[in-house]
């Protein structure tokens, strides 16, 4: 029979690329990796590696494997949901994956929640950028993923995971508070000011750069950073305009300018999870209570 602990090595270097990814992911040393890949080739009787320089290249055996590995992790993951759905205390570690805005915005209010609510549920928190947080949640690194999809941008699609809208949050032009920026009524207004954007890549980058061109100029871009509590300070302290989502404001308030952008653009943001673990008790709850979050959230924002 088959080792399942050697068949994820195998399916998790067929999604990492290196024997030192692999070995990073699940706290095993390369040579630990090497050799059990090597023992599970002898278990096979078949080649599943060839070397192509410093990489190895997983064979069309080995793909086989793979893709029966990643079916037999979701049985397995249904099973583990499955049982702890049949007991009556909701415990258990979910691990969320959260980009900024939302982890500043909803997260504190969600584990003070968990904690009255789920005290045996201990939820582990890492801040990732959506496109990045989505791939690893698809590979197993977290159970779910809080991610975001600016408008006309879609955020990639992973057919093990599922897809649940959290909530909707507007994307204005932020620009500072001072004498001069009562001149500005429009974003054609801002062709000659400074920028602040987040670096090339994102989603909200590429869409902020798309936005500028429709109407009709080439941003200025003399600041790049992925912190959007820095770019409100630089737009705040007069130095840059930005286009900004309204959860970033959440619990702050800003003396910035926020005005309404043509079309009122909104940002979706929603929760992935792996289909196999849906159902997980655990997952259920930080879902719920995530969306009571956000509700709470919104409430706010329409007084």
């Amino acid at each position: 029979m088959l080792d399942v602990r050697r068949l994820r090595l195998l399916r998790e270097l067929s999604i990492r690329g290196t024997l030192a990814e692999v070995a990073e992911a699940l706290q095993y040393s390369p040579s630990s990796v090497s050799q059990q890949l090597a023992l599970l080739e002898k278990e096979v009787g078949v080649e599943l590696l060839r070397k192509t320089g410093r990489r190895v290249q997983l064979t069309p055996q080995a793909e086989v494997l793979v893709a029966h590995t990643a079916q037999l992790l979701e049985t397995m993951e249904q099973a583990e949901a499955d049982l702890a759905a049949s007991l009556t205390t909701v415990t258990g570690t979910v691990r969320i994956a959260v980009f900024q805005s939302a982890a500043l915005a909803l997260m504190p209010d969600t584990l003070t929640r968990m904690a009255t609510t789920y005290p045996e549920v201990r939820i582990e928190m890492i801040q990732r950028e959506p496109e990045t947080a989505l791939h690893e949640t698809w590979a197993r690194d977290f159970d779910l993923v809080i991610a975001e999809q600016y408008p006309g941008h879609a955020a990639p699609r992973y057919p093990e995971l599922d897809r649940v809208k959290l909530t909707t949050d507007a994307i204005r032009l932020a620009v500072p508070a001072s004498d001069g920026s009562t001149a500005i009524r429009s974003l054609a207004d801002t062709a000659e000011l400074p920028w602040v954007m987040e670096p090339r890549g994102a989603a909200s980058r590429h869409w902020a750069e798309q936005a500028c061109r429709s109407a009709g100029f080439e941003p200025d871009v003399r600041f790049e950073t992925a912190d959007l509590q820095a770019q409100a300070r630089l737009i705040e302290s007069g130095n840059a305009v930005a286009l900004m989502p309204d959860l970033v404001w959440t619990g702050r308030g800003t003396t910035a300018r926020l005005l309404e952008l043509p079309g009122k653009p909104h940002r979706t943001i929603f929760t992935s999870v792996r289909r196999s673990s849906v159902q997980r008790p655990a997952i259920l709850a930080a879902r719920e209570t995530l969306a009571a979050a956000a509700a709470a959230v919104a409430g706010d924002d329409a007084r």
